[in-house]
């Protein structure tokens, strides 16, 4: 499967296990219940471990534990759940995650831009078959008024 990370379409390297799936070698992703179960037998994983958080699940138990996760997968089960937006700026400015965070669910090309400015720099979209044409949404707009993990001074300050 592709996804867009860093802004260009490339292959998925992480699979996303079910709580009930067999530990497999190589990039998995759990969820947090995984996680709170077993994360001693997770610790001693060979690969990428990454983590799997919807808008539900409360994002301070896990900040003890972020070093050990390459990947923070945010869940957006419909396009208008907008409680993953704060989670992804969260991490990047007052946790300091400076893995990959990624959009899954039922992520629009409409909101590439504005997840990119919360800090979220991979994208599974709804659509697969629009990842090409969903690269123009990173250049919609030119600026933003606001402070943003790309650009944490607001406009007043940058003129």
């Amino acid at each position: 499967m592709q996804i867009i990370k860093d802004r260009e379409i490339v292959e998925d390297n992480w699979q996303h296990l079910d709580d009930d799936a067999e530990l497999v070698a190589g990039n998995v992703t759990v969820s947090l219940t995984r996680w709170q179960e077993q994360h001693e037998i997770l610790e001693q994983h060979q690969g990428g471990l990454g983590l799997r958080l919807s808008g539900d699940d409360p994002l301070e138990e896990v900040v003890p534990d972020l070093a050990r996760f390459s990947l923070i997968v945010l869940i957006f089960p419909q396009f208008t759940d907008g409680r993953c937006y704060s989670f992804a700026r969260l991490l990047r400015d007052r946790y300091d995650f400076k893995g990959e965070i990624r959009a899954q669910g039922d992520v629009l090309q409409d909101q590439l831009f504005y997840m990119s400015q919360c800090g979220i720099n991979s994208f599974e979209l709804a659509n697969p078959n629009r990842l090409t044409s969903a690269l123009s949404a990173f250049d919609d707009f030119t600026e933003s008024y606001q402070s943003t993990v790309l650009r944490p001074e607001p406009l007043y300050r940058r003129r």
